[in-house]
């Protein structure tokens, strides 16, 4: 494909990316921390044998803007730990920060204070390429909006990310994605553009790009947010099913609580801290 396309698609995800952002124990612990102004600070803790890193790990994450006003707290204190291969629902009302959190836990956006390791390498000594680079290999997305490149192909779309981060051959990648559409259920719709597919297909195929690298971790921002209800169940039902069968870790946000309900943990936010979480 045109270095253009390319291109063109790395700043369009990236833009979307940063305006978002094994098993779980049976039992996650919730620990409380120091009282705050307004209530209780809860620390989450997906508890885990002591020999296993978790894929995820953050430590004190905060995250403040100026605004007119002076300085507005969007995130404060976060702690959290999440194990690999489990699936966390990040949850909370609109501006509660969690979409916040999901570009933070990525790499898409800096905080003003605390750490976050992601894979075991610690976000915050990193510099811009090379976290583009640890989530190129390792971090796959799925976003409310889907974030397909319209003058490109169904299959196209699917073999992008490939193609940005090099080192596959031509046939391998086509070939992946192709068996990922199929996998989805748009073998015979590859050669569409996304203005000929339906909102569900639309998301089918994002969904087909986010495993099409065998990411460890995958981020999904609202993934039913632009769906009907039928719709939404069917991709939930086979987003579930490709990260069962990848082995992924899935960190979910979503107002859905029926969603929630379906992965091993929820952690819910308010007013930019953790004040809930629960085992399933």
């Amino acid at each position: 494909m045109a270095g253009a396309a390319a291109g063109a698609a790395m700043a369009v995800l990236a833009k979307a990316s940063a305006a978002r952002a094994g098993a779980v124990a049976a039992h996650p612990t919730i620990a409380s921390s120091a009282n705050v102004a307004r209530g209780v600070q809860f620390t989450l803790s997906l508890s885990m044998p002591n020999n296993i890193e978790p894929v995820i790990e953050v430590r004190g994450l905060s995250k403040r803007v100026k605004d007119a006003t002076g300085e507005l707290i969007i995130l404060d204190q976060i702690d959290l730990s999440i194990e690999k291969g489990s699936s966390v629902a990040i949850v909370g009302a609109s501006g509660s920060g969690k979409s916040t959190l999901l570009g933070l836990l990525a790499g898409l956006d800096s905080a003003s204070s605390g750490s976050v390791r992601l894979l075991g390498r610690d976000l915050g000594a990193l510099n811009e390429d090379e976290r583009a680079a640890l989530r190129s290999g390792s971090v796959g997305f799925v976003f409310q909006s889907f974030q397909l490149m319209p003058h490109l192909t169904a299959l196209e779309n699917v073999m992008l990310p490939l193609e940005l981060r090099g080192g596959v051959p031509h046939k391998e990648i086509t070939s992946r994605a192709r068996d990922l559409l199929e996998q989805v259920g748009l073998g015979q719709r590859t050669a569409h553009y996304p203005k000929l597919l339906s909102g569900g297909e639309q998301q089918r195929v994002a969904l087909a790009r986010a495993f099409v690298t065998h990411p460890a971790i995958l981020f999904a921002d609202e993934p039913t947010g632009s769906l009907d209800a039928a719709t939404g169940y069917a991709i939930i039902d086979l987003m579930f099913e490709m990260n069962r069968r990848n082995g992924a870790t899935l960190i979910l946000v979503t107002h859905d609580t029926e969603l929630a309900e379906r992965c091993d943990a929820t952690v819910t936010i308010e007013a930019g801290r953790i004040v809930n979480g629960l085992s399933v």
